[in-house]
């Protein structure tokens, strides 16, 4: 595992909030050189500790469509074999594993209810899904990623 530095971590901090702002920018707010900040850049994402760039879209991007969590419980054993074909959905944002009455919890995203409605149902056909609980999002209270 790679040593995070303070310097590091405010790099990280700063990625977080723009991920594409430009080399020279952190530079400055970091104090650093460009170069110093390209090869940390390189180093962090080659170690894995940057895995990703992404976008996070607009709260009026977000807003249309509905969003639920959908709580499933799985047979005995085959709770990979029901991931894996779960993570086919492109309606499906977020997969995790549960402890509880609960085997698995999705976070979907669809266009409307009748997308999410198909798409609960073609969940429910699986094979070794015995139950499926589904609730809405009505709103956001807070979102710090």
């Amino acid at each position: 595992m790679v040593q995070i530095t303070p310097k590091d971590e405010e790099l990280i901090a700063l990625l977080k909030v723009d991920s594409r702002e430009p080399v020279a920018a952190l530079a400055r707010k970091l104090g650093l050189s460009r170069t110093t900040v390209q090869d940390r850049l390189r180093r962090l994402e080659e170690s894995g500790v940057i895995a990703a760039y992404s976008i996070k879209l607009s709260r009026e991007m977000e807003l249309g469509g509905m969003r639920a969590y959908v709580t499933l419980s799985v047979e005995p054993r085959r709770q990979v074999e029901v991931a894996r074909m779960l993570a086919r959905f492109p309606q499906i944002e977020t997969l995790h594993t549960l402890s509880g009455k609960f085997d698995l919890i999705a976070q979907v995203k669809t266009t409307s209810s009748e997308a999410m409605d198909r798409l609960i149902d073609e969940m429910g056909q699986m094979p070794g899904i015995t139950r499926i609980e589904t609730s809405v999002i009505l709103s956001t209270k807070l979102d710090r990623r």
